[in-house]
């Protein structure tokens, strides 16, 4: 057991995205997280060969019907025990399952109950459905995203998801657990989706009310209106990022580029952006990726190759710090951030449903006879 988390127990119900994301991050950081998984989603003996899902990495599984009462005291009984909980139910399902937070907090005055949704708790779309898509299209996220006269384009879901989701969720709940160790009271937690894309797009708020912002895609300096912040194709078909904002590594991106000697229009004479694109463009188009990383390797240009996933994991940076590792002959990005004294750490590979559940039970309290005949009664798998 290693990590700044150590010692911190906290019960998670399956869900997929932003919530098994914040419970990788708090299970790489140390806590002792038990997943509860649909019961008809195990079998008995549990299968031993991990799962790919690498977000529900580091957590011991439970299968348990939570439409049993028997499997419900179980999973209270579990709680009682722990410093917290994260569920991404729709708003009303915990509740209606008898686990919703009065009666968790009634029973551990001291639990973190973490609630992840889309919408919120409260609010006019909550109890709809929606994607990542479409909570940063109404935090006013998406629509800023994206090339002059083209289309939003979506960012994959990093924005929603696991930005402005998961983060958040998982920076609730090590808030929320230290005010509790301070106070003794444990409280809820309300992570929405669309609360967290916008919190993200809080630069581009104070850029508007500045007057150097404006609600025309691709025009401004962050999103690809600027020919110094962007990304230009090689001669191989590939391409490389561009990021010199500053004027000094403006300076050197133009020295390295060979444009030292031109007379170029001044770097923020925004009318002459175009055209300072296009000479940007033709000269990127004159050799491969290869060559230009290693002209401006090791400069302050803030100019990098544009890597797939798996050269991301080759790249010699990345290698030096570990930033990817392999766990059960995956490759997958390390735990995240470093902790100089307690390092975090993938304690075990994705679970399969119900596979530690004897183990788990165990640990937390619940003697084997009565893990037997909660078996037997079809409570747990």
């Amino acid at each position: 057991m290693s990590g700044p988390l150590s010692g911190v127990r906290i019960v998670e119900f399956a869900g997929i995205g932003p919530a098994p994301f914040a419970g990788m991050m708090l299970a790489d950081a140390g806590a002792d997280i038990v997943r509860i998984d649909r019961h008809d989603k195990a079998t008995y003996p549990p299968q031993e060969k991990p799962l790919l899902d690498l977000w529900n990495r580091g957590r011991r599984s439970v299968a348990v019907d939570l439409k049993n009462p028997d499997g419900v005291e179980l999973a209270l009984r579990l709680i009682d025990h722990a410093d917290g909980l994260m569920e991404g139910f729709r708003p009303g399902v915990a509740e209606r399952l008898g686990l919703g937070p009065d009666v968790c907090l009634k029973r551990n005055p001291r639990l973190v109950y973490g609630r992840m949704t889309g919408w919120g708790q409260t609010g006019p779309l909550s109890t709809t459905a929606g994607h990542d898509i479409d909570y940063i299209s109404v935090a006013g996220a998406l629509e800023a995203i994206g090339r002059a006269g083209q289309p939003p384009l979506p960012p994959l879901n990093l924005i929603g998801d696991f930005g402005g989701g998961g983060m958040l969720l998982a920076f609730g709940m090590v808030s929320a657990l230290l005010s509790a160790q301070k106070t003794g009271e444990g409280q809820v937690i309300d992570a929405a989706m669309v609360d967290g894309a916008a919190a993200l797009m809080t630069m581009f708020h104070a850029f508007r009310a500045m007057g150097t912002w404006k609600d025309v895609r691709g025009t401004n300096l962050l999103d690809t209106g600027a020919p110094f912040y962007e990304v230009y194709e090689t001669s191989d078909g590939k391409f490389m990022s561009v990021g010199a904002i500053e004027p000094q590594f403006y300076a050197e991106l133009i020295r390295l580029l060979g444009l030292d000697n031109e007379d170029l229009p001044d770097q923020n004479d925004k009318a002459q952006w175009p055209k300072l694109k296009e000479r940007f463009a033709s000269l990127f188009l004159t050799k491969t990726r290869d060559q230009w990383q290693a002209i401006f390797d090791g400069s302050d240009a803030c100019v990098a190759p544009v890597l797939s996933i798996p050269e991301a994991a080759e790249h010699p940076h990345n290698q030096h710090r570990g930033t990817f590792t392999e766990v059960a002959g995956v490759v997958q990005p390390g735990p995240a951030p470093r902790f100089g004294g307690t390092p975090s750490s993938i304690r075990r590979p994705p679970p399969n449903p119900g596979q530690h559940g004897d183990e788990a039970l165990v640990d937390w309290g619940i003697e084997p006879d009565e893990i037997a005949k909660m078996r037997s009664a079809g409570a747990i798998t």
